[in-house]
This record gives structure tokens, C-alpha cells and sequence, in this order.
């Protein structure tokens, strides 16, 4: 099992880890959201894209349904800046390379966004997803080093359902849920995180 503990600076690194442990220890409170691009799915056969919404869906489902607060958005448009505290959880699309600052992250939040290329620009300064949600302050993200076609990327409703093991390090999740191997995805965490505990721990 490979993720890499790499970020836009050191600093910020060395923070991904503290914030790790320290969500371990006091717990890992906040809001799941959770980011649309269709305002309703159809029934019958889903195009690759419409799936993933459906699972987006999914998502939000499990984590409501397991007591963590839930925001799903369905409109084509992103959070807008500032509109989203207390992160915890996120996931959504489709803003390519143009993150949007919609919130306020909590230590040991676990965060993707769906969208190529994400990950290209880790140490250059770019407004890609992957850099500027750790700069925010996330403590775990994943994304492709160049194009992945949408299928690399781990399936919502299944990572999320195993965020909530507290038995499992973000390392296993993302090894359980990750589509193909030795591609192009690549998970930036401490490994040994186990988000499932921190979140745990925030509901005693």
C-alpha cells in the first residue's frame, strides 16, 4: 500500500500529520458536503457521469444516515466561497484546476474533488484541488497526476462507507477503493490515519 506524505511545502506536511493525530485523540467533529452536478438522476442506464452522481448521492445518504451532519447540494453550480464551515467531509465536482475556497476545514478533514489533473500542480503555486485543499488546511486528499478518466477515481459511496471504520487507515481505504492500481490516483496522508476513530470519537 502506497500514499505519499508530499504536500505544497513542508510545513504543510508536518501539519497534515499533527492534525491527524490530533483528530485521532479528540475527535474529528463538522459537516460532510457533498457536491452535485446534476439536479436529478434518471432511471435506467447512467452514463459513467451521471453514476458518480448517483454515488455522490450515495454518500451523503451513509453519512447522515450514521449521525454525521450532511449538506448535499444538487445544483450544477460548486459551494460558493465561504459557504461551507465546519468541514469534515467533502466531496464533489467539476471545477478543473479552479479550486473554490467554499470552506472552513476542521483538523483530520478528508477531502476530493473530481476532476482531472488535480494533483499536477502539487509544488508549482497552481489553484489545483489537490494543493490548495491541503494549503486550507485538509488533512487527506487524492487526485490524478494527469489525465484518469473519471473511473480511477475511488467510488464515493464506497470510500465514504469505509471512512466510517474506525478499524482502517486512509491507506486501506483508499487501497480497498481505488479502481486501478499503479496509475495515475495518488493519496496524499499520513497512511496511518484512521478517520473512522476520529469520527468516532466525536460522537461520545
Amino acid at each position: 500500500m502506497v500514499s505519499r506524505l508530499d504536500g505544497p511545502d513542508l510545513e504543510t506536511v508536518f501539519r497534515m500529520v499533527d492534525d491527524s493525530i490530533s483528530a485521532e485523540i479528540n475527535g474529528l467533529n463538522g459537516t460532510a458536503y457533498f457536491d452535485c452536478r446534476y439536479r436529478e438522476i434518471p432511471d435506467g442506464r447512467l452514463s459513467a457521469y451521471q453514476l458518480y452522481d448517483k454515488w455522490l448521492r450515495e454518500a451523503a445518504k451513509i453519512t447522515r444516515q450514521n449521525g454525521i451532519k450532511t449538506e448535499l447540494d444538487t445544483r450544477p453550480e460548486l459551494f460558493p466561497p465561504g459557504s461551507c464551515p465546519d468541514a469534515s467531509l467533502y466531496c464533489g465536482w467539476y471545477s478543473l484546476s479552479r479550486y473554490v475556497a467554499a470552506f472552513s476545514w476542521r483538523p483530520g478533514a478528508v477531502a476530493y474533488h473530481i476532476a482531472s489533473g488535480e494533483c499536477t500542480g502539487l509544488h508549482d503555486g497552481g489553484r489545483q484541488w489537490c494543493p490548495m485543499l491541503l494549503k486550507d488546511g485538509v488533512s487527506v486528499t487524492l487526485g490524478p497526476v494527469a489525465e484518469p478518466y473519471l473511473r480511477a477515481f475511488p467510488p464515493p459511496h464506497l470510500f465514504f462507507r469505509l471512512i466510517l471504520d474506525k478499524n482502517l487507515t486512509i491507506a486501506e481505504i483508499y487501497m480497498l477503493t481505488c479502481p486501478y492500481l499503479s496509475w495515475r490516483m495518488v493519496l496524499l496522508a499520513d497512511p496511518l490515519y484512521r478517520p473512522g476513530l476520529a469520527l468516532a470519537r466525536a460522537k461520545r
